[in-house]
């Protein structure tokens, strides 16, 4: 082996001889990153497909919840619109001052399991009229996530998770964005095998038009791969539709029913015309410590998640790497969206929508313009409720072929950030390894105890001290990213594993001032950062 140093030096490599693939600190191949939109046609379409992948999480959320709380096919058509309001309000604060980047902000599956703890709690089961019921259950979780809402508040203001966020590394963030994204595989495939017919037609024809035929049809006008998801959902909604229309269904299970028909949703009848949510609609919120500390665990797992996302957001629109003081800055109006959701009562807390960071990826436009394109969408259709139900009643199963191609491209964003690593240093490949192993094993464990049992392996007479430790430990992004943290900032670190690390890729953007481009990306508007200097 020809070695390196001393007086002649490696010798040059031939020019047939293949090289590796150099590191890109910026994504390259983006058309639009996010202080350059698309043309004001293109960026309306764009935002409306934004829009219509969000909605899954929106709708579905609502629709495990809402039955379980007493609510009917009204109360679930009204949690929706409120959801999908705070969701484009809290999209258009992220977007203007927080980590400026194109990030939705959305529903969360992580706070569903402390939701469903206080649903069974002992204290609602005496309550007879269901509405009744509902509203109260309701009002328990908008005290619990306005108190949960204090912990990314203070971490993100106050610098302290900058602080946490500085000893991030590309090798401690791979396994985190990965399974951000791969992590949810059990809502991708299952979900689509709940109606075959429908789900697999929808996957399969969302990867021919959007990877196939633009290589096919070489136009270069981008519009099968840019607008894959509004081609392909229409054509399968359609095709669903006939199915219903025509009897497919009929004499079909109860269950096969639900999933698969088009009419089936309660929405359309049931969403009002015109109705603009407000606070404390379902009345005064009710506050119980436990609930609260358990809800504050969750927003605890939420943040860390998004903090993953967040980074997947950054790399599929082509910005420079977030300094930590972007992220923090992003987390705590995080919070505010949690509080707004825990004010306006949308029985679900708030974080970065992970779907809709993989459709940068899809359509390769990172612009900051187009999200906000789809946060206006989101608060049109939230206020006008018929024809946003129209849009909402999407069959699950397109939702679940939508989710197995997103969550695969920010999955991979996620190992794309070994690229700045030694791969072949057994350090590097014992913390990613472990750190992934476990962040699959462990969540595994505790999903498949609490379905055995009915509960989760913490089993103790306080609910909520159960939720502070069993959730956490069933989040796969978590626990990987966790673990990986640990191990990257204490096993044996020297000043030779820096670049193992790929920590000196990332140290030259710890503040976002002096360089042009980070300036350009996450600076706040109106010369607004004179007046806040630490954020």
């Amino acid at each position: 082996m020809a070695g390196g140093g001393g007086g002649g030096g490696a010798p040059a490599p031939k020019a047939d001889e293949p090289q590796p693939h150099p590191p890109k600190d910026q994504l390259p191949n983006i058309s639009y990153c996010i202080t350059s939109p698309p043309p004001w046609p293109e960026a309306i379409l764009l935002g409306f497909q934004h829009y219509l992948v969000m909605l899954g999480t929106t709708v579905l959320i609502p629709t495990a919840l809402v039955p379980q709380m007493g609510g009917g096919n009204d109360e679930k058509a009204r949690v929706i619109q409120t959801l999908l309001f705070v969701a484009g309000i809290n999209t258009l604060l992220q977007t203007l001052f927080g980590t400026r980047l194109p990030a939705v902000i959305g529903g969360s599956y992580t706070y569903v399991p402390t939701t469903i703890s206080i649903i069974l709690s002992g204290r609602f089961s005496d309550e007879a009229d269901p509405i009744e019921k509902f509203k109260k259950i309701m009002r328990a979780t908008q005290g619990a996530l306005i108190v949960a809402s204090t912990l990314q508040i203070v971490l993100g203001f106050s610098g302290l998770w900058r602080n946490v966020a500085r000893f991030l590394s590309p090798l401690s963030a791979a396994p985190l964005v990965g399974l951000v994204g791969f992590g949810l595989y059990e809502l991708g495939f299952p979900g689509v095998a709940k109606c075959i017919e429908i789900g697999l037609p929808q996957l399969i024809l969302l990867v021919f038009v959007s990877q196939f035929v633009p290589h096919v049809l070489k136009g270069g006008k981008h519009v099968f791969d840019r607008f894959a998801v509004i081609f392909t959902v229409a054509i399968v909604w359609l095709y669903a539709f006939l199915l219903t229309v025509g009897g497919a269904y009929n004499h079909a299970a109860p269950k096969t029913q639900s999933t698969c028909r088009t009419d089936r949703s309660g929405l359309i009848e049931s969403a009002p015309w015109i109705r603009v949510p407000y606070p404390f609609q379902w009345g005064a919120p009710s506050f119980d410590a436990g609930e609260a500390f358990a809800m504050m665990m969750a927003s605890f797992v939420a943040l860390v998640e998004s903090s993953g996302a967040f980074i997947a957001v950054y790399r599929y629109a082509s910005a420079t790497p977030m300094p930590p003081s972007i992220l923090s800055r992003g987390i705590g109006w995080q919070g505010v969206g949690i509080l707004l959701s825990g004010l306006w009562g949308t029985g679900n807390g708030s974080s970065v929508s992970v779907e809709n960071a993989g459709l940068l990826a899809l359509t390769r436009v990172g612009s900051r313009r187009v999200v906000q394109i789809s946060a206006g969408f989101m608060i049109f259709f939230s206020i006008l409720g018929k024809f946003g139900a129209v849009f909402a009643s999407i069959p699950p199963p397109i939702v679940a072929a939508l989710y197995c191609l997103f969550f695969a491209y920010v999955g991979a964003g996620g190992l794309s950030f070994l690229q700045f690593c030694n791969l072949n240093s057994f350090r590097t490949k014992f913390v990613l390894g472990f750190s992934i192993f476990l962040g699959l094993s462990i969540p595994q464990y505790f999903n498949e105890y609490t379905a055995i049992y009915g509960y989760g392996p913490v089993h103790t007479g306080a609910r909520w001290f159960n939720d502070i430790v069993n959730v956490p430990f069933q989040s796969k992004a978590f626990v990987a990213g966790v673990v990986a943290y640990f191990l990257d900032n204490t096993l044996h670190k020297d000043p030779t594993i820096r670049k193992d690390r790929g920590k000196h890729w990332w140290d030259k953007y710890r503040s976002f001032k002096g360089d042009s481009r980070s300036e350009e990306f996450y600076s706040l508007p109106f010369n607004l950062n004179k007046y806040f200097p630490s954020v």
